[in-house]
This record gives C-alpha cells, sequence and structure tokens, in this order.
C-alpha cells in the first residue's frame, strides 16, 4: 500500500514514531502540503492522512488509485465526504483521543479567569509583594466556583466529563444537546435550551461540533443574555463565536471574561479583534495536543487503517 501522511508535523513533530504506519505500507511523510501541492503529492496513494489539509471535491477527483482518507483528528470537515462515498473512498476519523487533555485546558482557563494566577505571579516577581506593607493582595477579582453554575453547550462525551470536573467544584450544571440522554445520576444536573442556558449560568463553555446549526452560535444577541459576571469558554470549534461579536462584548463588560482555544481562522489575522479584547485568554488550538493525547491519536490512527485494511473499517464517517 502506498500511504501519504499530508501534514504529519502538528501530530509528530519529532516526539512520537510512524512506525505503526509504517509497518502497513510505503510510507511518505509531509510536515505540511499547501493546496497546490494536494494533488501531486497524493496522486499515487491509495491511503491519504490528514489533519488540516482539506480534500475537497475537485482534489478527490484527481485522485482515482485513492481508497481511504484518515483523518488525524475528531472533527472531518476538511474531507468531502459525500464526494468520497460516490468515489468509494472510505472516511475515518479519530474520536475520543482528547478528552481528558480538553477538559484539562477547560478547567485551566477558567480557573485562570477566576484566580489570575500568571497575573498575580507574574506581580510578584515583579516586587509588588515584597513592596506590599499588608501580608497579602490581589489585584483582580477573586471569583469562587462553589455553588456557580456551568452551563456546557454541547453535552456530549467531551461534555459530561466537564460537568464531572464541575461537580468536584461544587458546580450546577445546565447541559444542551440536541439528543438529550439520561442524567438522572447527577443531582446537579438539568436541561435546557440554549438561551435559557446563557441567561442562567455564571460559566458557559462550549463543547458542541461545528454544523451550520453552531456556526456564529455565539453572536452579539446571544453574548446579551448572558450575565454580565459571567465567563464564556470555547475549547470545540471557533466559528462557534463570532470574533468581533465576543471582543465586543468583552469590552463593554457585556460579559465578564473568555478563554478561548480556538479562532474562527487559524492562524489567525494579525489584527483579531480578540487579541486586544478585554479580559480575553487565548491558547493557540493547544487543548488536543499534550504528548498523551497524540499518543492515543496515532494508536487510534494506526488501528483505523489496520481495520480498513483487513475489510472491517471502523469510525467510518461516510458509510
Amino acid at each position: 500500500m502506498n500511504i501519504v501522511v499530508l501534514d504529519g508535523y502538528t501530530l509528530n513533530p519529532g516526539d512520537l514514531s510512524w512506525e505503526g504506519v509504517e509497518q502497513l505500507g510505503d510510507v511518505t511523510v509531509y510536515d505540511r502540503t499547501s493546496a497546490n501541492q494536494i494533488v501531486e503529492r497524493a496522486a499515487d496513494a491509495e491511503i491519504l492522512f490528514t489533519n488540516k489539509t482539506p480534500l475537497r471535491a475537485d482534489t478527490l477527483e484527481q485522485l482515482p488509485k485513492l481508497q481511504f482518507v484518515g483523518v488525524l483528528a475528531t472533527g472531518y470537515n476538511i474531507v468531502d465526504t459525500d464526494v468520497a462515498k460516490k468515489s468509494g473512498v472510505v472516511v475515518s476519523n479519530v474520536p475520543g483521543y482528547g478528552t481528558p487533555s480538553v477538559v484539562q485546558l477547560t478547567f485551566a482557563l477558567l480557573l485562570e479567569l477566576t484566580h489570575h494566577v500568571q497575573r498575580h505571579s507574574d506581580s510578584v516577581r515583579n516586587g509588588k509583594w515584597a513592596r506590599s506593607v499588608d501580608f497579602c493582595f490581589w489585584d483582580y477579582p477573586l471569583v469562587e466556583l462553589a455553588e456557580k453554575t456551568i452551563g456546557i453547550i454541547g453535552f456530549g462525551s467531551i461534555g459530561e466529563k466537564v460537568g464531572d470536573v464541575a461537580t468536584a467544584f461544587g458546580m450546577n450544571i445546565i447541559g444542551s444537546k440536541r439528543h438529550r440522554t439520561d442524567q438522572s445520576h447527577r443531582r446537579n444536573f438539568r436541561w435546557a435550551e440554549v438561551p435559557e442556558l446563557l441567561e442562567q449560568s455564571d460559566v458557559v463553555s462550549i463543547h458542541c461540533p461545528l454544523t451550520p446549526d453552531t456556526q456564529g452560535l455565539i453572536n452579539k444577541e446571544n453574548l446579551q443574555r448572558m450575565k454580565p459576571s459571567a465567563f464564556l469558554i470555547n475549547t470545540s470549534r471557533g466559528p462557534i463565536v463570532v470574533d468581533q461579536d465576543l471582543a465586543d462584548a468583552l469590552n463593554n463588560d457585556v460579559i465578564a471574561g473568555a478563554g478561548i482555544d480556538v479562532l474562527s481562522v487559524e492562524p489567525p489575522a494579525a489584527d483579531n479583534p480578540l487579541f486586544t479584547a478585554k479580559n480575553c485568554l487565548i491558547t493557540p488550538h493547544i487543548a488536543w495536543a499534550t504528548k498523551e493525547a497524540r499518543e492515543r491519536l496515532m494508536a487510534m490512527t494506526v488501528d483505523n487503517l489496520k481495520a480498513y485494511l483487513s475489510g472491517k473499517p471502523i469510525n467510518v464517517v461516510n458509510a
């Protein structure tokens, strides 16, 4: 089998191994591939792996040898799955590999917003504590999470784990999801539609997929539903939030703060309005990227390919 990896650097910048994939065929790994390089590099590929390099209809139609596309991620909107299916190309993704890491960053952002750990540490290192006449000081409001309400948009596998951690902090939970599941084991939980969730929550955390229904969901109108003291966390998909509307909401004190790991365009333009917004923490799409999560991603990628080669494909998204 001729196997090509179009953009392997983000998964494996050098601290992992492609050995599992290499045992299954002749492998060529490219760190990155631009749009005009895809067809040339993938022309002879029977197996193609991509993370964020798009495989649109016009590209897929120029790859007649292609049999299988492995998406090195959970989201697979970068592949035209309908065209792939019509061409007999199986497309598989890797679900669930990053759940613990995404949950961890969700609370890392929230805890920074509520205790401003880095800012206070910087103040100490700049000498402010040493100059203080009191035994302690704080430059920013300190907020306790116990008894606060977290609204989780997308109460699926990741959202439920966020709920578990929120429960450990003593928080109440409001969840929203298209298809509601039994949560009777949670005494601190209730379901609500998004408008009510936004109105009632002290923290809103986004964990839903990007779909036509969720694109632009967090816009000016919905931000105005939130409490002035509320925080917004987004470790899901950037286009769910309208960047300019969130920046305006932060700068005009419509909400108290935001912690976001994703933006509507990545990498972002240098003049993205959120870069200068008040009390806005931005991390560069790293929730998924712990070494442990990437090791799981690599292992599940190999499993996907083995399953396909055995005639029993798994995690197929265009069946």
